[in-house]
């Protein structure tokens, strides 16, 4: 999806860039912006004109830390997915239980105060 985009200037004007912008979902907006900032930025780095912050940020996405971050993330993400599905899953084998019980109660011919 990334697409290279050409700015002859450091501040396009706001109303050009929202016309070339192709994806009509919220998500691919926003993926292009994204892609459009990278390309800017790239651009200000070639040139000499890229800030400090600029700078530290690329540095700071890129590095180790981030990247071990992000695995951190993504595993604590799975983790929860894995726990919500063991609970339904024990809740469902809950149910399974009890039928069962109930099932070798009225099979066993058993005969108490309780509904089966």
């Amino acid at each position: 999806m990334k697409r290279q985009v050409v700015c002859t200037e450091s501040s396009p004007d706001p109303i050009q860039t929202t016309s070339i912008l192709k994806s009509a979902t919220p998500e691919g907006r926003e993926n292009e912006l994204v892609d459009m900032a990278f390309d800017e930025v790239a651009w200000r780095i070639k040139n000499h004109k890229a800030s400090g912050a600029e700078l530290v940020q690329l540095l700071k996405a890129g590095s180790a830390r981030a990247e071990l971050e992000k695995a951190k993330i993504e595993a604590d993400l799975e983790l929860q997915k894995v726990k919500a599905e063991a609970i339904v899953e024990g809740r469902s084998m809950e149910d399974i239980a009890k039928r069962a019980i109930d099932m070798f109660k009225i099979y066993s011919g058993y005969e108490g105060d309780e509904e089966v």
